[in-house]
């Protein structure tokens, strides 16, 4: 079996994620390939491919338009197979952020027509030195909005690392 992870990262957490996929799913013995939907001259490939892991990570309440436009270029393909697709935000980090970070991810399923068959939301990491003051009081006046999170942090995964594994896992044995 051959998996296509096609992914897109900002900050980097999301290319973080995608390389633990492609060695978790390598453990399994099963081939990879990746692709960063960010390099324009990269192609999308879908010979051989059995199934598609999507990764993306959710800024200003969508996802990187890169990714969206390559995936709604490739929606009928990526409908032909099995794909799951993971949506990382920090909204997904907390319980009363899900119902938002689930929004998210229809909303990026509306604008491309790809419908995977299974989707996780994934908490994302924040990287306090990469941020301007706009940014950082973005992450603690609106994203945080009132949570209890150490900010002043120069970075802080809230990444599920196991659930992610679990998820992959399940997603490899349909």
């Amino acid at each position: 079996m051959s998996t296509l992870i096609v992914y897109a990262t900002v900050e980097g957490q999301t290319g973080k994620i995608a390389q633990f996929v492609k060695n978790e799913i390598e453990k399994l013995g099963e081939d990879t390939e990746t692709v960063d939907a960010n390099d324009p001259l990269a192609e999308t490939s879908y010979d051989g491919i059995d199934r598609v892991i999507l990764a993306a990570p959710v800024h200003e309440r969508r996802h990187p338009k890169r990714f969206e436009v390559l995936v709604a270029s490739d929606q009928e393909k990526l409908n032909g197979l099995p794909a799951l697709f993971l949506s990382v935000s920090l909204s997904a980090a907390f319980a009363e952020g899900l119902e938002e970070a689930d929004d998210y991810a229809t909303e990026m399923e509306m604008r491309t027509g790809f419908k995977p068959s299974s989707r996780l939301l994934v908490a994302g990491a924040i990287r306090n030195s990469q941020y301007d003051y706009y940014a950082s009081q973005v992450l603690r006046h609106i994203v945080f909005r009132g949570r209890e999170v150490d900010t002043s942090q120069s970075e802080h995964e809230f990444t599920d690392w196991g659930g992610i594994s679990a998820a992959v896992a399940d997603f490899l044995k349909r």
